[in-house]
């Protein structure tokens, strides 16, 4: 079998079981099997593939079929130019976040403090505080959350950065966890913000995959905006940033929550699909 053979079968093996762009999907996990760039396969279509790649690639292919997540299946995503581990500990990054992941660099390369302390609330896979603690050398990093099997992830993929030396993580829930008298000059967080129903009509690879807690944001899919426009505040340096992912539509009732808890929203800031993703607010103090 050649390379164009075998990423025609995967791809209409996937078509048929209703996978989103089977042909891409095809191509990445043969990819992955020949251990090349994806796009190398384009100048390598009459190649043969080995019987033990053929099968491999189709061992591949079933479970894609089945809907697991095609991050879980090779292991790794790119985030901000990082390869992050990624598996069932933790919420797939999304490129979306990577609009965070912005804010909060330019945020910390704004500040005069010295250093700029800030927080990753809910890390999962640590893909914020990686990304700051890599962009913004100067900047002391911290990220917490409730999962010690995330944590654990996220310590991982710190260490494959070569950045474990440069983050402080801590399991906590909510800022229960985190040492008295420890403040920041940016809090950063992409919180569960799924309705607690709407998480069965989620795609199988998100509901199926991802783990609840860190879907879960109560009935309204709100309770850690509510939470955060609570009990962030003490946790801020003076002139302190809030800087929060929302889900899709939520950006009014959000911005309502931080008002009625004396937060005034400075940016927000649109996705490539033109929502609203990005908010960041400041006390009014």
């Amino acid at each position: 079998m050649t390379v164009l053979e075998a990423i025609q079968r995967g791809a209409e093996f996937l078509a048929q079981r209703g996978v989103d762009s089977p042909r891409l999907h095809s191509e990445l996990l043969l990819a992955h099997v020949l251990k090349v760039p994806r796009l190398r396969l384009y100048l390598e279509f009459d190649r043969i593939v080995a019987d033990t790649e053929v099968q491999a690639l189709r061992e591949l292919i079933r479970r894609r079929s089945r809907r697991e997540p095609l991050q879980h299946i090779v292991g790794t995503v790119d985030f901000c130019g990082l390869e992050l581990a990624v598996g069932p500990e933790a919420l797939i990054p999304r490129p979306e976040t990577e609009l965070l992941a912005e804010e909060a660099v330019a945020f910390l390369s704004s500040r005069n403090s010295d250093p700029a302390a800030a927080l990753d609330f809910g890390t999962g896979t640590g893909c914020l505080a990686i990304v700051m603690a890599a962009r913004s050398p100067a900047a002391e990093v911290h990220a917490s959350d409730i999962s010690a099997a995330a944590l654990g992830l996220a310590r991982r993929n710190a260490e494959r950065a070569g950045l474990a030396e440069r983050i402080r993580f801590h399991i906590s829930d909510g800022f229960t966890g985190l040492p008295a008298g420890l403040a920041f000059d940016l809090i950063v967080s992409n919180p569960p913000y799924i309705p607690s129903a709407g998480i069965a009509r989620l795609a199988p690879e998100v509901r199926d995959h991802d783990p609840r807690v860190a879907l879960d944001g109560g009935g309204d899919g709100l309770d850690f905006y509510r939470r955060l426009a609570e009990q962030a505040a003490p946790r801020l340096r003076a002139d302190g940033r809030l800087a929060l992912e929302l889900g899709d539509g939520q950006e009014g009732e959000v911005r309502r929550i931080l008002e009625r808890q004396k937060w005034v929203v400075e940016t927000v800031r649109a996705d490539y699909t033109g929502r609203a993703r990005i908010l960041v607010a400041r006390r009014d103090v």
